[in-house]
């Protein structure tokens, strides 16, 4: 059989893990709802009610503000954990983890310290909690939360709005239906006016979450008693009423300690002709008893869905694991393998962007196939070939001796004039797929899921593939240039040897002699450049493709990373180090997942055991 304290343990280890890792209220929602399905006692009570006392009497410390008016103004989340007969008490704030206080005056001037800092040294408050942890043989395993007392009015220093903003935030821990509510009522004030009770029957009107606690029981009207409500009778909760005394004004004045102030309080209940009959039942320790017993049944029936949602924080754990990757390992031969393992995933992506796996290859395809062509069909042979610049350029070439029959020279310069306008095109082509090799680059690096933990590395990794491209790019370039000088620097003799043929069908050679000169004559020569330039239009728009994709696309495939690995080859421990130097916000979310991860498993293996030994 699980034991009370194994089983109240055991949610406050869960509360601190969240509390501690930031789960609590810190956006992640399958965190969140792990803290809220676990229950927690919710303090609520009108400022100056004894809410305070109350607390101190259950921890057994002097360890609260106090003061007039409203003296708690953030919520103060209490964790209370049992420890060892005869071990020292101590106390831990969330935000000073690494310091114990053993001195709990200190504890009471961190409340306040705290307070202030966020809240100034005003009568503002805030809904950021403090987070207290208290160790000691003397408590019973419980979460409390303190919350800021209700009040009816705004005094100086305090907003209008305070009223709503003090019940808000109240309202926001009591209405989450794993909450315990303690509705702390002052016994010398009509239960009626009660602003707690009032509180608490909007949020839990059947009052299955409720526990009344009535206090100054000792300050109330002589002849008069609050047993009615004790007993259930002027308001009825499913949980019995419980009374407590706390230290009078002068106890605290003179420093009465909690454990004689408990001891007055046992006698005042044994001893009281009003409340001797409930004795058993009344005081602080009987409270503190209650509260306990209530959360461990709460919790045996939490416990199926407590497994559910830690189950499912670690399945999302694992996975966020996986997609963040594992530390880095300190062997250099480790790092030199997982910079190129790295790299591997990186090429691969690149390679299915150009296969067709991953969308972008099919732009250097549209270069081919729209671009290219395009831009053929706009180079200016219509100017070119124009019978004015025809005639310029045979008459140039022919010289002094004018050609006899076919001018050659001027057909030679005609088309190498031509087929410089070549270079244009072939140049851009070249430029508009290194573009497009360049950008799948960059998409590439940004969908290498692993390399997001390395900004170093994907810097080095675009840095040396871009240089490649760059080296690929000259390649090409010097290619299709080449293609184009080619075309240039060997003309096809058939072509030659047509136009002979073609003057003598024209008719009597004596006549095109005299012809030679005329508009038509030109209009011929233009026309047979024109079908050559046409020609080699028709071979480079085939040939130029094939020598950008040999050049820059298929070196691109296959070498694109080689001369980085060679260097990469070359670096020592420390170099390779830097370039897995992670980035620090996802180096941080790694600790904190598996911090997390850890901790969640170690839940998993507590409730696991508590259901066992059920």
């Amino acid at each position: 059989m699980a034991t009370m304290e194994s089983l109240i343990g055991l949610v406050n280890r869960i509360q601190r893990a969240c509390t501690v890792l930031g789960d609590y209220g810190g956006g992640d929602n399958t965190f969140s709802s792990l803290w809220e399905a676990l229950p927690s006692v919710a303090v609520v009570g009108e400022q100056s009610s004894g809410k305070s006392s109350v607390l101190e009497s259950i921890v057994g410390r002097d360890f609260l503000p106090r003061g007039s008016g409203i003296v708690t103004r953030r919520p103060l989340v209490l964790q209370l954990h049992k420890t060892e007969e005869g071990s020292q008490e101590y106390a831990e704030f969330l935000h000073l983890p690494r310091r114990k206080f053993s001195d709990f005056a200190l504890v009471r001037k961190e409340i306040q310290d705290e307070t202030d800092r966020i809240t100034g040294k005003t009568k503002q408050i805030s809904p950021v909690p403090i987070h207290l942890s208290i160790y000691s043989p003397n408590v019973v395993n419980l979460t409390l939360i303190d919350l800021p007392g209700l009040t009816k009015v705004a005094v100086e220093g305090q907003p209008e709005s305070i009223v709503q903003d003090i019940e808000s935030m109240v309202r926001s821990y009591v209405e989450k239906p794993n909450s315990i509510i303690l509705a702390i009522s002052p016994a010398n004030q009509d239960i009626a006016t009660s602003d707690a009770i009032k509180l608490a029957r909007e949020v839990d009107p059947a009052g299955d979450r409720t526990f009344g606690v009535l206090t100054k029981l000792d300050l109330m009207d002589k002849g008069t008693n609050a047993i009615d409500v004790l007993e259930g009778r002027s308001y009825r909760l499913q949980h019995p009423w419980v009374g407590v005394v706390n230290r009078s004004q002068a106890d605290i004045n003179k420093n009465v300690d909690m454990i004689l102030a408990r001891r007055k309080e046992r006698e005042y209940f044994a001893t009281s002709p009003d409340y001797g009959h409930l004795a058993s039942k009344m005081g602080s320790e009987y409270l503190a008893k209650l509260l306990s017993k209530h959360l461990e049944s709460v919790i045996r029936a939490r416990i199926p869905s407590i497994t559910s949602l830690i189950n499912k924080s670690i399945d999302e754990l694992e996975s966020e694991m996986d997609h963040l990757g594992r530390p880095i390992a300190v062997d250099a031969g480790a790092q030199l393998y997982t910079i190129l393992e790295l790299c591997r995933a990186f090429d691969r992506i690149f390679k299915e962007h150009l296969d067709g796996g991953r969308p972008g290859g099919d732009r250097i395809y549209g270069v081919f196939d729209n671009q290219l062509p395009a831009a053929l069909r706009k180079l200016p042979f219509d100017r070119h070939l124009s019978i004015q610049n025809v005639r310029k350029v045979v008459s140039e070439a022919d010289g002094y001796q004018p050609h006899l029959i076919a001018p050659e020279q001027g057909y030679r310069r005609l088309i190498e004039g031509a087929l410089n306008y070549f270079r244009g095109p072939s140049e851009a082509s070249v430029g508009a797929v290194h573009f497009v090799l360049k950008e799948l680059v960059r998409k590439s690096i940004g969908e290498t899921q692993e390399l997001k933990r390395f900004p170093t590395l994907q810097a080095e990794i675009a840095g040396a593939a871009n240089e490649a491209l760059e080296r690929f790019r000259e390649d090409s370039k010097k290619t299709v240039i080449r293609l184009v000088d080619m075309e240039s620097s060997y003309l096809t003799v058939d072509f030659f040897r047509r136009l002979p043929q073609e003057v003598e069908k024209a008719g009597n050679p004596a006549a095109a002699a005299n012809d030679r000169y005329t508009e038509g004559h030109f209009r011929r020569i233009g026309s047979n450049v024109s079908s050559y330039v046409g020609m080699v239009s028709e071979t480079l728009k085939n040939t130029i493709p094939k020598a950008v994709v040999y050049c820059q696309v298929r070196e691109a495939k296959q070498s694109l990373l080689n001369h980085f690995y060679t260097q990469i080859g070359k670096k020592e421990g420390k170099q390779l180090l830097q370039l897995l130097d992670e980035d620090p916000a996802l180096m941080e979310r790694r600790q904190q997942c598996a911090k997390r991860l850890e901790l969640y498993k170690a839940a998993r293996d507590e409730v696991d055991s508590v259901s066992w030994a059920r």
